[in-house]
């Protein structure tokens, strides 16, 4: 009997032939990986060839639930998408919350894999009769939101739409899959689904449930968690979202600015949350099945309605130059209808407006502060025409062809270009973004905490700053396998054991936080060997050269620096707390415990 909250099977769908088969999850998988990016992981292990191209049609892409979904606590209704990069070459990952998560886990199935392609554009429709397909050439070019409007309208209700934009049809490197209005933004993952001649996925909840092993003991601690959802750990999502971190970070010099040229940008209080809800905030909304109510609806110029968070206005803002709120605005909604990934997006440009300037590329028009220059790029981004062609191909392979000492400051660790935290001046975060098996990634190595907690020196990393990177990332794995949203993270006093305790009302199993303690680590390891045989190198560990020979001098006239020699110590001690050897690889006993056959 398969444990509560799971139905033990996975759908893969051969996009080829147009059929699908059941994958068995035995229990023991299921307890090692819990669900999410930890099943995910599994999944590319075994469903992957080894050394596959992200984009051939062997290449697998699985949408993965979580033994949580589907219940009454708060922030369950998420799902990962998970596949091999095709800006990274290695394992990535992107969660996202919508209805459909609710939707794709009650069709009957854990995880709804894809592999192979289809001659022509296609719709996959999975349901509880399974899987097929229908031929979508009417949508080709159109935006997710705007695909899944049709879509809702073609299938009738019920139907829930993961889809992807143009850029994901012409094979960006960093388009994304988006669901009402939501992405699973980071990593190429909607390049994957286009090149597979996908250009939606439709789920529709069949007329069954997975009910939890100890319904009353999951309600109760429901009811408990969508208290302490209300309280202070969240006050700052509810009210000004995740872009007060702005100003905050601005005035310590860890706002990344003019391609980290510089670690404040001097007009950062015309970007400020504080200003623009005043100004542009038009509604405050939720997630599916959430009761933080984080998501800030702002207004664009020319009446547009958009999601504002921290790290697309840090990319499409500061990092290339630009103050102008509204030009801000309108080249993150200009994102959302291309379905690019903000971040690798505005780290890219920001990347090229460098060389530009410096003369390693012909185009004078593209400038840092210009807005006009930030919205011609992603256009040209989105259609792949003139300089958007080779941007597409994001940083560090735009950057290998450009040449002329221009990798030294592509903005990027693995190919995935850096989100809006300053390395040289929060060192525990700069060892979680050099270490991190998807690249530079805040979400799965949230480290910048201990930074910000007063607890170490943020400018002088060492031992603590080690001990808070492996903290970090495993609560992170954990939380990305449940699934709980990491801005519940701050409610919980014990983590492990409390987390233990939802699991064990839901699945039955008598877990621990000590076990989970474990289960944190084999994901975290199963990444790690994964890109381990698609190719990772030591030198992969590592951050952009110009934060390490760059210094920042801070107002209060100390220097924020990151030597290479210091960077080294912490990732050798990073190796030895994950039990790795001197070269960042597994030994027996951590093989063994993969549950890889």
């Amino acid at each position: 009997m398969t444990a509560g909250g799971y139905f033990g099977q996975v759908l893969v769908v051969d996009a080829t032939a147009g059929s699908a088969s059941v994958l068995p999850l035995p229990e023991q998988v299921l307890r090692a990986y819990l669900g999410g990016v930890g099943l995910g992981a599994w999944l590319l292990h075994t469903l992957a060839p080894p050394g596959v191209d992200p984009l051939a049609p062997a290449a697998p892409l699985a949408f993965v639930f979580s033994p949580l979904v589907g219940t009454s606590l708060t922030t369950s209704a998420k799902f990962a998408v998970v596949a091999k990069s095709p800006l990274t070459g290695m394992l990535t990952d992107a969660l996202a919350s919508s209805h459909f998560a609710i939707a794709g886990k009650l069709t009957g199935y854990d995880a709804i894999a894809v592999r192979g392609a289809r001659r022509e554009l296609s719709v996959l429709l999975v349901d509880g009769d399974g899987a097929r397909f229908e031929p979508a050439a009417d949508l080709t070019g159109l935006s997710a939101a705007d695909t899944a409007g049709r879509l809702r309208d073609r299938l009738g209700r019920g139907w829930r739409v993961g889809a992807i934009g143009a850029a994901g049809e012409r094979g960006v490197r960093y388009a994304t899959i988006s669901h009402d209005g939501r992405h699973a933004g980071r990593g190429g993952l909607g390049a994957v689904l286009g090149a597979k001649g996908i250009k939606a996925v439709a789920v529709r909840a069949a007329e069954r449930k997975v009910p939890p092993a100890d319904p009353e003991t999951v309600l109760a601690a429901a009811r408990d968690l969508r208290a302490r959802s209300f309280g202070p750990a969240t006050a700052k999502y509810r009210e000004l979202g995740t872009l007060a971190n702005l100003l905050a970070f601005n005035a310590i010099a860890t706002l990344p600015t003019r391609n980290f040229q510089a670690a404040s940008f001097e007009e950062a209080p015309r970007l400020a949350a504080e200003d623009l809800a005043e100004l542009r905030k038009v509604a405050r909304n939720s997630c599916a099945s959430c009761t933080i109510g984080c998501e800030h609806i702002y207004a664009a110029r020319g009446g547009k309605k958009m999601r504002v968070e921290y790290e697309n206005v840090f990319a499409l803002g500061p990092m290339c130059g630009v103050g102008d709120p509204d030009a801000v605005l309108a080249a993150s909604a200009r994102c959302d209808e291309l379905g690019i990934d903000t971040i690798s997006a505005g780290g890219t440009i920001a990347w090229a407006m460098e060389c530009a300037e410096r003369g390693l590329i012909d185009a004078p028009w593209l400038r840092f502060g210009d807005a006009g220059a930030l919205q011609r790029a992603l256009d040209e981004i989105g259609a792949r025409t003139g300089l958007g062609d080779l941007l597409a191909e994001g940083s560090r392979r735009a950057a290998e062809r450009v040449g002329g000492g221009s990798a030294a400051f592509a903005p990027h660790v693995k190919g995935l270009e850096m989100p809006g935290y300053e390395p040289r001046s929060l060192h525990a975060m700069a060892l979680g973004l050099a270490v991190n098996a998807r690249g530079a990634d805040h979400n799965r190595s949230g480290a910048y905490e201990a930074d910000l907690s007063g607890d170490l020196d943020r400018l002088d990393g060492g031992t603590a700053h080690v001990a808070a990177a492996v903290e970090t990332e495993d609560r992170a794995a954990v939380m990305d396998s449940m699934i709980l949203c990491k801005f519940l993270r701050g409610v919980f006093e014990d983590p492990f054991t409390e987390w233990a305790g939802l699991l064990s009302a839901v699945t039955g199993w008598p877990l621990t936080g000590a076990e989970l303690r474990q289960t944190a680590r084999r994901i975290v390891l199963a990444k790690r060997l994964f890109n381990l045989r698609e190719g990772w190198q030591p030198a992969d560990d590592w951050l952009p050269e110009r934060l390490l020979s760059e210094p920042l001098e801070l107002a209060s006239g100390r220097v924020a620096a990151l030597t290479q020699g210091r960077l080294r110590a912490m990732i050798d001690g990073y190796y030895a707390a994950r039990g790795l050897d001197s070269e960042g690889r597994l030994g027996p006993a951590d093989l063994a415990d993969l549950h890889l056959g």
